[in-house]
């Protein structure tokens, strides 16, 4: 009977070894494991067992059932688990797609600006933020007693010989330009600019603006206006707008306009100042080296968080920079 015990053991291991299914384990259980299976039948014959022998036989037979009912329960719960796994994991969903940033909204705004003005043979030109005297006022046909020059409007750094300060606009970038380039001059000038001023819900001290000079013989204020409702109309996708020119007063530009853009909030419809703009001053153009006889242009400025406003609606400036979420993934 030993002989007969080892044998039905190897061929319980060689059949353990081969199941792969829960079905293959369930003809298993039914062979070998239930009350007519091959393990109760040597256990019956076991009372032929002559004394002497039936201790070691004995434990033999149970060394054996407890094999067999062991191996049966750890398959039985690796399949289970396997089918739990496959039952819950969908191989025809789509993957999921790990959340990205995205650009900041005022970054948006500024690669709008690139885009449509590049459409229109505008180049892009960069200048420095700390800027000197002569290019951010004296080149630009600043008196010396312009009130933009005092401290409540500048941010003037201390214990500089060279009088230096932080550019309280783009428009140094037009000295630069015209005078390391010969006409035609066509650039816009995206950059950040400092001013010492009360911060509110449409005013920052620090904001961006983007410059636009437009260099050549016989450009007129009718090129400046068309090319300027042009950007508008290509910004806000032929969105209905209302605009207006305002006469107005820069130092370097004359004649000079503010350009309106009509804005609604959640306070109602108002105008909200877009930027300046106007035709190059002749001084500007001479303190440049180019001949105001032969060469007019336009040149204007845009408030960046002041489009970006009207564009997405926001009535408060502020909120592009307290960083938080929730407003900037509705923006983006």
């Amino acid at each position: 009977m030993t002989e007969e015990i080892e044998r039905l053991r190897r061929d319980i291991e060689n059949e353990l070894a081969d199941i792969a299914t829960s079905e293959e384990l369930e003809a298993f259980r039914l062979k070998h494991l239930v009350k007519k299976g091959s393990l109760a039948d040597v256990t019956k014959r076991f009372k032929d067992v002559p004394p002497a022998d039936k201790p070691a036989i004995g434990k033999q037979l149970n060394e054996l059932r407890q094999f067999a009912n062991t191996r049966f329960q750890e398959l039985q719960n690796s399949l289970q688990v396997s089918k739990a796994a496959s039952t819950s994991l969908d191989l025809s969903l789509a993957g999921r797609k790990p959340p990205l940033g995205t650009a900041h909204p005022i970054s948006q705004m500024i690669d709008e600006f690139v885009r449509i003005f590049g459409s229109f043979g505008f180049d892009v030109a960069d200048g420095p933020e700390i800027e000197d005297d002569y290019h951010n006022f004296d080149a630009l046909n600043f008196a010396p007693n312009h009130p933009a020059r005092d401290m409540q409007d500048t941010f003037f750094l201390a214990d500089s010989d060279e009088n230096l300060l932080l550019r309280t606009h783009t428009s140094p970038a037009q000295i630069r330009l015209m005078r390391t380039c010969k006409p035609p001059l066509r650039f816009i000038v995206p950059g950040r600019v400092y001013r010492n001023e009360a911060i509110d819900s449409t005013h920052l001290a620090e904001f961006y603006q983007v410059e636009g000079l437009y260099v050549d013989r016989n450009v007129s204020l009718a090129d400046l206006k068309g090319t300027l409702i042009a950007f508008v109309e290509e910004l806000f996708e032929g969105r209905t707008t209302k605009y207006r020119f305002r006469p107005s007063f820069f130092p370097f530009t004359e004649p000079s306009a503010e350009f309106d853009v009509l804005f609604s909030g959640s306070k109602g419809e108002a105008w909200l100042e877009m930027g300046g703009c106007g035709m190059v001053h002749p001084n500007v153009l001479q303190n440049c080296g180019i001949d105001p006889e032969e060469y007019t242009g336009f040149a204007f400025g845009f408030g960046v968080e002041r489009l970006a406003m009207l564009k997405h609606g926001i009535d408060n400036i502020r909120l592009f920079y307290e960083n938080d979420v929730r407003v900037l993934r509705q923006l983006s």
